[in-house]
C-alpha cells in the first residue's frame, strides 16, 4: 500500500469519529497511561502520521485501540497473502458500539484456535472466561480443576502479551522464564567465560539453557503439586519439538487432574523483527546484528508435538484484540 493511501486511511478514521488532532492526542495519552505505552500524543506527531510518517509500534497499538481496528485496517501494514484486505472506510461506524466485557474477552480469545484435532478451543476459551467471572463477580459456578498453560513462540512473537492477558483474566500465576532466571543466567554465563547477554553461543545452548528451563519447570511443578494454576511464558522451541518432553510433562499433569494446554504463538518475521528492534533488549543484539542468519535458523513451520492450540498474531492481530479487550475492561472508550 502506498504511503499516501496509509495516511489517508488514518485521517479518514479520525474524520469518521469526528475528532480533532488535539482530541486524538488526548485520547492516545489516556490509552498510553492505561496500557503503559510510550506515546506523547502531541498533535504535531499525529499530523505527521496522517501525512506519511510511519508510527512506531507503541503509537500503532494506541491507534488500533482508539479506532478499534487492526494494523491492516488502519493501513499500517499490507495484509499477508491469503488474508482479508483492509476494510473500506465506508464500513466503519462513526461511533463504535461499546462492548460488554465478556464479549470483548471472547473476541480477544478468538485468535486462539485448535492446532490439532484432539483439543477443544471453545472449551479452553470458556475455561478462561469462567475463571475471569469467578474472580470478578459473585458467580458460584463449578470451580474448575487446576490449569497449566504453556505459552511458547519465537522472540518477538507476542507470547508474553498473550500470557499476561490470560494471567490477568484468570488470576493464575504467571511464570515468565526471563523474570525468573535472567539475572542468574547472565551471571552464570560470565562465570563460565562467556558474555552476560549472549543467547546464541554453544555455551548458552549446551551449559546454561538446560538449567534455565529446568528451574522454570521445577517451579511450575511445585505449584502444580499444590493445586495452583500456572501460565508458563517461554519460547519452548526445543521443548515443543520433542515428543518425549511433551509426553513427560503430560504424564506429570494427568495423575494430578491438571488441565494442560499448550499454545504456540504464530507471528510473521517482519513483525517479530520490528518488536525485537523496538524493545532494544541487550539479549537481542545478536539477532538484530545478524537478522538473516538468525531468521534462517528458525523453523517458521514449527508447531508443538502433541495436542496444542495456535494463536494467530500475524501482523499483531492477536495483540490488537488483547489490547482492545483490556481497554474495555479498564473502562476505556471514545
Amino acid at each position: 500500500m502506498a504511503r499516501k493511501e496509509k495516511s489517508n486511511l488514518l485521517n479518514q478514521h479520525r474524520t469518521s469519529f469526528e475528532l480533532t488532532l488535539e482530541e486524538v492526542g488526548e485520547k492516545l495519552r489516556d490509552i498510553a497511561e492505561r496500557h503503559k505505552l510510550n506515546v506523547a500524543g502531541n498533535f504535531q506527531t499525529i499530523w505527521s502520521h496522517e501525512n506519511g510518517t510511519h508510527p512506531n509500534p507503541h503509537y500503532r497499538r494506541a491507534y488500533c485501540i482508539l479506532y478499534r481496528s487492526s494494523e491492516t485496517e488502519l493501513g499500517f501494514r499490507p495484509a499477508l497473502p491469503g488474508e482479508e484486505p483492509a476494510v473500506s472506510i465506508a464500513t466503519i461506524a462513526p461511533e463504535p458500539t461499546a462492548s460488554e466485557p465478556s464479549e470483548a474477552i471472547r473476541k480477544a480469545l478468538s485468535s486462539i484456535q485448535a492446532g490439532t484435532d484432539d483439543v477443544d478451543a471453545d472449551a479452553f476459551r470458556e475455561r478462561i472466561v469462567n475463571a475471569w467471572l469467578r474472580r470478578t463477580t459473585a458467580s458460584s459456578g463449578v470451580v474448575d480443576v487446576p490449569s497449566v498453560v504453556l505459552v511458547g513462540g519465537f522472540a518477538g512473537s507476542g507470547k508474553s502479551e498473550i500470557a499476561k492477558f490470560l494471567g490477568g483474566l484468570t488470576g493464575w500465576t504467571i511464570l515468565d522464564k526471563d523474570t525468573l532466571t535472567r539475572r542468574l543466567v547472565d551471571q552464570l554465563l560470565v562465570a563460565l567465560g562467556g558474555e552476560a547477554h549472549d543467547r546464541s553461543s554453544d555455551l548458552y545452548r549446551e551449559k546454561v539453557r538446560p538449567l534455565e528451563y529446568h528451574c522454570l519447570i521445577e517451579v511450575a511443578k511445585e505449584n502444580i503439586r499444590s493445586g495452583v494454576s500456572v501460565i508458563l511464558d517461554a519460547p519452548f522451541i526445543s521443548e515443543f519439538s520433542q515428543p518425549d518432553w511433551m509426553q513427560r510433562f503430560q504424564n506429570f499433569c494427568r495423575p494430578r487432574q491438571v488441565a494442560l494446554s499448550t499454545i504456540w504463538v504464530e507471528c510473521d518475521p517482519e513483525s517479530m523483527r520490528e518488536y525485537i528492534e523496538f524493545r532494544g533488549a541487550a539479549r537481542d543484539m545478536w539477532k538484530m546484528d545478524s537478522w538473516e542468519e538468525y531468521l534462517a535458523s528458525l523453523d517458521l513451520k514449527l508447531r508443538p508435538q502433541g495436542p496444542h492450540f495456535v494463536a494467530n498474531n500475524n501482523l499483531g492481530a492477536a495483540v490488537t484484540l488483547v489490547d482492545e479487550a483490556q481497554d474495555i475492561l479498564n473502562g476505556g472508550g471514545l
